[in-house]
């Protein structure tokens, strides 16, 4: 991905989220000459991975194929401290997270405000197919469901999902129903090792820096800030 095309897209993002009420910390919009200066209070952020996060999984396509992220809190695993995380996302119509699963991950996906968000789900037989004769029982708004593999599920304003390890999952946004805003409340997240997906994809873009970043993504932190 280019740096002016990820601008772009924390641009129209952050409006969203403005638009919506949700409210990020004041490090999210720090220029890099004053993450240089508060560098010393930040190894959490820097350990944990929080802050922006923008993904077109390798496809080329964000709009069609991608994720805008932001880490709100995080731990690690293995270690002392937080055990559970949290993140607020954005979908747009038709725009595809694609399948994958998590190996230590369970997560609560919430439809926050704006359209539907749709899922498909399916269990994993070997860690890597698809287990496509078993249902899925899950959690909508912790009342016991139970749905057939890859059967498409909609998620209202206000409803949430819940989602344990070895679940195969993809999600969009609904044709003509808006953009989506979008939280997750997890235990600790690891993208780095703990995201299976179905197809072989990127997690983190490859970015062409066309012109000076609008805002650090978490995924820059160690480039522009060598931690």
């Amino acid at each position: 991905m280019k740096r002016s095309e990820i601008n772009a897209i924390l641009r129209e993002g952050d409006e969203f989220f403005k638009s919506s009420m949700w409210h990020l910390p004041e490090w999210a919009y720090w220029s890099l000459d004053q993450w240089k200066q508060y560098r010393h209070q930040c190894d959490a952020v820097f350990s944990h991975s929080l802050g922006w996060d923008i993904t077109d999984f390798g496809s080329g396509d964000y709009p069609a194929r991608g994720l805008f992220l932001f880490t709100l809190r995080n731990g690690v695993n293995g270690q002392p401290g937080k055990l559970y995380a949290e993140k607020i996302m954005i979908v747009k119509e038709e725009q595809e997270t694609p399948f994958h699963y998590h190996k230590l991950k369970q997560e609560d996906i919430i439809n926050r405000s704006g359209g539907n968000l749709l899922f498909n789900l399916c269990h994993t037989s070997d860690g890597t197919a698809m287990d496509e004769d078993r249902p899925v029982d899950i959690l909508i708004d912790d009342r016991a469901c139970t749905v057939q593999p890859e059967e498409t599920l909609c998620l209202k304003p206000g409803q949430s999902l819940c989602l344990e390890p070895g679940v195969y999952h993809r999600f969009y946004g609904e044709k003509g129903a808006g953009t989506v805003l979008v939280g997750e409340v997890s235990l600790v997240n690891d993208d780095a090792r703990d995201n299976y997906f179905y197809e072989t994809l990127g997690r983190f873009p490859e970015i062409e820096e066309d012109e000076e970043p609008l805002y650090l993504l978490s995924s820059d932190y160690s480039r522009f800030l060598g931690v």
